[in-house]
């Protein structure tokens, strides 16, 4: 769903104008070790549970939203892990962008939920262990990498 700023801003300036927006991505890590994946409904690619920052939004807080509407699961977010920029994008429906991606490695906030198709940009969701992981983008992997790397402090494109 393309939200209703976003819509007005495309609604002013047209598919082709560069809008560049804040974005969060959640890698959700299970106990046993397995991370969250979902298929877009998009472009039926695997890929981490994300969206764009309403205005205002603070990044763990919009983090927190996206999953639950997503995927139907409470999450916390354990930590900052990467900040990142994306390509330029042509979505499927002809709109330009880039994003400004924060990267959050979350835990479940309830054991036991269930996770399960919640929105109309999510066609399925899955629990993979890293070794099973299905076909996704290499940029999916390298997140992954990075919300999983175990590292304090959150990864960014160094200056220069």
């Amino acid at each position: 769903m393309i939200p209703p700023y976003v819509a007005s801003l495309r609604a002013a300036v047209g598919p082709d104008h560069l809008l560049w927006l804040p974005g969060v991505n959640a890698v959700v890590q299970r106990e046993d070790g397995q991370v969250l994946l979902h298929r877009r409904s998009d472009t039926g690619e695997w890929s981490l549970l994300s969206g764009i920052l309403e205005p205002g939004e603070s990044p763990a807080a919009g983090v927190v939203r996206e999953v639950r509407e997503e995927a139907g699961l409470r999450v916390v977010p354990e930590r900052l892990a990467a900040v990142t920029v994306s390509p330029r994008v042509r979505h499927p429906n002809g709109d330009l962008a880039q994003y400004l991606e924060h990267l959050f490695l979350c835990r479940l906030a309830v054991d036991g939920q269930e996770a399960r198709a919640a929105d109309d940009e999510t066609l399925e969701v899955g629990w993979f262990a890293m070794d099973a992981l299905p076909a996704m983008r290499k940029s999916v992997h390298e997140r992954l990498g990075l919300a999983l790397a175990g590292q304090p402090e959150a990864w960014f494109t160094p200056a220069g």
